[in-house]
C-alpha cells in the first residue's frame, strides 16, 4: 500500500461566482521512503495539495488516500486522527520561544497518553540527538541558528515516528549551506527509516536530494520526472498528467 495514492483531485476556493478552481484533476502516487518534491510558480496549487494531503482541510472531489484512509468525505476526527501520523515541517520553524528545544521536540508527544513526562523529554533529546543537536538540547530557539532552528523542528515532526512527512519550503529561509544540510538531513531520514517525504520547494539547491521532481501549473501536475532520469524521464506510475 503506497502512502499517499491520489486520483483526480479537484478543489476551489469560493462559491458561486467567486469560485476559483485551485487544483484541476490531480493524481499521484508516493511510496515508501521517497522523497519527492513539488515545484512550480507560486499560486500552481502545491500548497493547497499538500494541506489536502495532510489532512488540514476537507476534500471536495476525486480520491486522496493517505496512510490507508480515504479523505473523501472523512469526518474532522477521522483527519485529526490522520494528522497524529504525519509530521510536518513548514518555512517557519514555529517554535515556541519560552520552551527549550528539548521541550519544543516533547511537546509533539504529549497526546500520547501512554508515556510520562520524563520519557517525552528523554525521547525529545534522543531525536535531537539524531538530527546533530546533542549539546544543545536544552537551549531555546533563541541561542540556535536558523539551521539549527530548522532541525529541532524536523525532530518535532519526527519524534513521533510519522508514516509520512509533509514539508513546505524547509529551507527558503535558510543560507546555501544551511539549506542544504537540511535538505539532505532529510533525504537520510527517508532513507534509513524507510519514511516518504513530499515537499514543497522553490529552491534549486536541493533537487539533487529527490527521487522525483514533480512540477505543477495552473493546479495541475504538467511532469514529473526521475530526478536523475533527465529530459523524458517521465513514467505514469510516478506523476499522471490530468487527462486531455
Amino acid at each position: 500500500m503506497d502512502p499517499i495514492h491520489i486520483e483526480g483531485l479537484t478543489f476551489a476556493y469560493g462559491e458561486g461566482e467567486l469560485r476559483r478552481p485551485v487544483l484541476r484533476d490531480v493524481s499521484l502516487t508516493v511510496h515508501a521512503g521517497e522523497v519527492v518534491l513539488l515545484t512550480g510558480p507560486s499560486g500552481s496549487g502545491k500548497t493547497t495539495l499538500l494541506t489536502l494531503i495532510g489532512a488540514l482541510r476537507g476534500m471536495q472531489d476525486g480520491s486522496c488516500r493517505v496512510l490507508g484512509r480515504e479523505l473523501l468525505g472523512a469526518s474532522e476526527r477521522d483527519r485529526v486522527v490522520l494528522r497524529r501520523s504525519i509530521g510536518f515541517i513548514f518555512q517557519n520553524h514555529n517554535l515556541l520561544g519560552f520552551l527549550t528545544a528539548r521541550q519544543n521536540v516533547a511537546m509533539s508527544l504529549e497526546m500520547d497518553l501512554a508515556t510520562t513526562e520524563s520519557e517525552r523529554l528523554d525521547r525529545a533529546g534522543a531525536m535531537l540527538a539524531s538530527v546533530g543537536l546533542a549539546g544543545h538540547e536544552d537551549k531555546p530557539p533563541s541561542k540556535l541558528s536558523g539551521g539549527q532552528r530548522q532541525r529541532v523542528a524536523i525532530a518535532r515532526a519526527l519524534v513521533g515516528g510519522p508514516g509520512l512527512v509533509l514539508a513546505d519550503e524547509p529551507t527558503a529561509a535558510l543560507d546555501k549551506v544551511s539549506g542544504g544540510e537540511v535538505a539532505h538531513l532529510l533525504r537520510d531520514i527517508a532513507k534509513s527509516r524507510g519514511t516518504p517525504i513530499l515537499m514543497v520547494t522553490h529552491d534549486p539547491r536541493i533537487l539533487d536530494i529527490a527521487d522525483r521532481v514533480i512540477t505543477m501549473e495552473d493546479g495541475r501536475i504538467v511532469a514529473g520526472e526521475m530526478a536523475h532520469a533527465g529530459v523524458g524521464g517521465v513514467s505514469p506510475l510516478q506523476a499522471t498528467p490530468p487527462k486531455a
